[in-house]
């Protein structure tokens, strides 16, 4: 079977294609077509199946950096992944932020769900390995409430607890020792704002970005609190944290379960949270899974090893 798409404009074609054509190699090797471009057209060849899903990739390709004006290799990857019809998703569930033309989107039916979740309930945990945007989508969240005046401030927090390292022997004062556990979640808010927003936003405590120590002896009204590798808290930790939420709040608790790093024969005070609160009215509770990983497609196949090696032993 052979098709040709005539692309929207010419002058991205760059865009589209990727650095050195990388992004049709990507298509070629993961679904198994030809694919020569010639004069503002690309030409599809293969068996039907494999050649209809590289359309429709195209397309959404297309789309996108019509939509967000970039395209990355992990985007065109996850569209790849994602566009099944058994896990096309609805892209009415888009989350506007403060970033230039950019639009946050669940591409998996278990981010639908979770997206769902968060808009449907005060209290939301989320569990869910490395890569599945257990963070990255409650703070899309939590920026476009702000933006729609429907918060006055957005309040992230993470325990500092040390993976295999000990905090002492870092170098710094505290802050120095806090702030790369911290790291991820300025990350997550960069890519939602410009940086001066940001700053000015933070040195207006709008947006905090804290140790969760920092949390106790406070009540957070018109807020969504965001507890992050929430594995890693105690049961007691997690019990402050919950009786943080305050009037015309929300609060979205998230972490792995399979990677908690707290001392041999402490039990985890989110998965102690989830068995005690799990069937209360109000409360949502979402498990997203491997598929729903949306990082580079390596990122699956390594979760997966793991888990395999994991029941091996």
């Amino acid at each position: 079977m052979e098709v040709t798409i005539q692309l929207n404009s010419t002058d991205k074609q760059l865009e589209l294609f990727g650095p050195a054509d990388s992004y049709l190699r990507i298509l070629r090797q993961s679904l198994d077509v030809q694919i020569s471009a010639r004069q503002g057209r690309l030409i599809i060849k293969g068996e039907e199946k494999d050649v209809t899903k590289a359309a429709e990739v195209v397309d959404k390709m297309q789309e996108q950096l019509l939509r967000q004006g970039s395209l990355t290799a992990a985007m065109v990857n996850t569209l790849i992944r994602t566009l099944d019809s058994s896990k096309t998703v609805e892209t009415s569930k888009a989350i506007a932020v403060y970033a230039h033309k950019k639009v946050i989107g669940p591409t998996t039916k278990g981010q639908q769900k979770y997206i769902e979740t968060m808009l449907a309930n005060d209290l939301t945990f989320c569990i869910g390995p490395a890569g599945t945007g257990k963070t990255y989508l409650a703070v899309a969240i939590a920026v476009s409430m702000l933006k729609k005046k429907l918060i006055r401030r957005i309040v992230l927090a993470r325990p500092a607890v040390e993976a295999g390292e000990k905090l002492g022997f870092l170098p710094g004062d505290l802050q120095a020792k806090v702030n790369p556990y911290l790291r991820p979640l300025f990350d997550a808010i960069e890519d939602m704002m410009d940086f001066t927003q940001m700053r000015k936003f933070t040195e207006l405590d709008i947006i905090e970005i804290i140790p969760l120590a920092f949390m106790r002896g406070r009540t957070l009204n018109e807020a969504v609190i965001i507890c992050d590798e929430a594995q890693n808290t105690s049961a007691m930790q997690m019990l402050m944290v919950l009786t943080r939420l305050g009037h015309g709040s929300k609060m979205i608790i998230t972490g792995d379960i399979t990677q908690i790093d707290l001392e041999p024969g402490q039990k985890s005070g989110m998965i102690e949270a989830i068995e005690t609160l799990r069937r209360i009215k109000g409360i949502g509770y979402v498990e997203l899974s491997q598929r729903d990983i949306v990082r580079h497609r390596l990122v699956q196949n390594i979760v997966q090893a793991y888990k395999k090696r994991a029941k091996a032993d």
